[in-house]
């Protein structure tokens, strides 16, 4: 574990400062999302406000007040504190991202480093499979599962995005496989006999990783979005639960009275976004000097 943290840190410091601020805004998003977690778990007894919670029903506040003490962020129209539903739609937005990259690095690693270590039919058929699959709109193949199956809980959506996620994996996977297959350190583990799962799970998969997970990154912001859309279009987890989508959908009715209930989450998942974006690409560049030295 020192080690690792030792590793992030020496990472850290040979990063620009653009990406070291995005670095941080992950991280704070991620504390965050947790944080809210536990809170729910704990039935709110952490110092974070409920954001179910209407007080103007009870004449306690009204609605759409600017930021302040009692609420940072401000409320909604139905005076909802907006910093307790940012980050509690965090946690869709980080669970759905999560899976995707999970699914995406386990499943998608190991199928595309297989078939691009073994190759030939086993290779064509299941990259065959995948070409029908990545023909297929992933956005409206969604909007199809969520409308004719009623899929509406997040588990059920994260799983359905993990699936999807993985053919795009399998192909970059399998294209780094070929050009790590041939390296000398391979043919050298192949020249003295040395099991081809062994070479697979030893040699191959541990270089084709970094490449995956930079564009891992990339990839969860691009779900982030997706995921926003369907929440947006009503179509992701059900409303009250909040999530970025859903609240920018809720407060564009009353935009006339306040533009922060749509301000906030478009901040948060716009820079979530830009900030994946930054750390997926400075990781290739590294993945991208790493492997001509190789």
């Amino acid at each position: 574990m020192r080690r690792l943290f030792h590793r992030f840190g020496t990472a850290f410091l040979a990063m620009p400062l653009v990406v070291k601020v995005a670095v941080l805004w992950l991280i704070f998003i991620v504390v965050a999302a947790i944080y809210s977690r536990l809170d729910r778990l704990f039935g709110q007894a952490l110092p974070l406000q409920d954001p179910f919670y209407q007080p103007f029903l009870f004449g306690e506040a009204r609605p759409v007040e600017g930021p302040s003490s009692a609420h940072y962020l401000g409320t909604d129209v139905l005076s909802r504190d907006n910093l307790a539903r940012l980050l509690h739609g965090g946690w869709v937005s980080l669970i759905v991202a999560a899976t995707v990259v999970s699914f995406g690095l386990v499943f998608g690693g190991f199928i595309g480093a297989f078939v691009g270590y073994t190759r030939g039919k086993v290779e064509t058929v299941t990259m065959a499979a995948l070409d029908v699959i990545l023909a297929f709109p992933p956005l409206v193949l969604l909007l199809a599962l969520v409308a004719v199956y009623k899929v509406r809980n997040l588990t059920m959506i994260a799983l359905v995005f993990g699936v999807l996620g993985i053919p795009t994996y399998v192909r970059i996977a399998r294209a780094s496989t070929l050009g790590v297959a041939g390296r000398e350190f391979v043919q050298a583990a192949e020249a003295i006999g040395t099991k081809r799962t062994t070479i697979l799970f030893r040699e191959i998969i541990p270089n084709i990783m970094p490449a995956l997970f930079a564009y891992a990154l990339i990839n969860a912001g691009y779900v982030i979005v997706i995921e926003g859309t369907l929440s947006y279009l009503g179509l992701s987890v059900q409303i009250p639960e909040p999530t970025w989508g859903n609240m920018i959908n809720e407060g564009r009715r009353d935009i006339r009275q306040t533009i922060l209930p749509i301000f906030w989450p478009g901040l948060f998942l716009t820079t979530s976004v830009v900030s994946l974006n930054l750390v997926g690409d400075w990781l290739q560049q590294r993945v991208a000097v790493r492997s001509s030295a190789l």
